[in-house]
């Protein structure tokens, strides 16, 4: 027998195509039994044809949703589709949280409120850097510098294969950004506080380049978004050179704060048991 406090209060999404492998129903499943909360979160699989009909019905109320988590590939029109997009948003061109209010369908991207509170919890004082390096120009790069940004960092090198995808981040985010070709990589990286690995080298237990970290500062940190596995590659370098690493999953985590909030009237935590439950189901798949 289904529990009983699904058939009342808010009901909330994460949608993308495919859905199937998110931990998102898990998270925030998480929160609701722990918190006592009536309501259902659940994966809603939308193919991008028929994407803008779903926000259709969840603007006219017939989809039956007071919100959700948008993810690949339907962030940017979920941002073009939304009546009130933020202004992290409109910088981003791309929405990962939706709710409704006053018969609006709001937007926001909590990816880099995500990135920046895990680094909070896992490594205090790691914003008291000037410089930054970012090591990737996909799109999970573009909320990461952003964040990095609006933390107050000075500068930020985005080093990509292709130089012109780091260019148009740059011309995108403004002076602070600067764009480099991958052969520059150990120029830019010296006395800089903070790596980020936001390509998909070494997840899953694919190969990952040898990298030389000791030309960053003394007391930089390095982090990966990608948190399978926990301790990647490029973070298993990294510490066995002597740096503190900080693993992708708590982004998470805590990218799921801002939206739960939005639904369902309370602020959850992210706590240690939060982080257990993920690990074992990673571990079980």
């Amino acid at each position: 027998m289904g529990d009983s406090r699904e058939t009342f209060g808010p009901k909330a999404f994460v949608t993308g195509f495919p859905v199937k492998h998110s931990r998102s129903p898990l998270i925030h499943g998480y929160w609701l039994k722990t918190l006592g909360l009536p309501g259902s979160y659940r994966a809603h699989e939308v193919a991008p044809e028929a994407f803008a009909d779903f926000i259709a019905s969840l603007k006219d109320g017939s989809s039956g949703f007071t919100g959700g988590n948008v993810t690949i590939p339907h962030k940017e029109l979920a941002f073009r589709l939304a009546d009130k997009p933020d202004e992290l948003s409109h910088e981003l061109g791309a929405s990962n949280t939706l709710w409704l209010d006053d018969g609006l369908l709001h937007a926001t991207n909590t990816d880099g409120r995500g990135f920046t509170a895990n680094l909070d919890e896992r490594h205090p004082g790691w914003d008291r850097q000037d410089t930054a390096v970012v090591f990737g120009a996909g799109g999970a790069s573009r909320a990461i510098i952003q964040a990095v940004r609006d933390r107050g960092f000075k500068t930020i090198h985005v080093v990509n294969r292709t130089v012109e995808r780091a260019r148009e981040l740059a011309d995108r985010f403004g002076p602070k950004v600067q764009a480099h070709p991958i052969g520059a990589l150990a120029e830019v990286m010296k006395g800089a506080g903070l790596f980020i690995n936001t390509t998909s080298l070494g997840m899953d237990g694919e190969a990952a380049p040898q990298l030389d970290f000791t030309p960053l500062a003394a007391e930089a940190v390095v982090t990966d978004i990608v948190y399978v596995p926990l301790k990647t590659p490029i973070l298993a370098q990294a510490q066995e050179q002597g740096f503190p690493i900080v693993d992708g999953l708590g982004m998470l985590l805590h990218q799921a704060v801002p939206g739960f909030e939005k639904w369902f009237g309370k602020r959850p935590a992210v706590d240690a048991a939060l982080r257990a439950l993920i690990i074992a189901d990673m571990e079980a798949h």
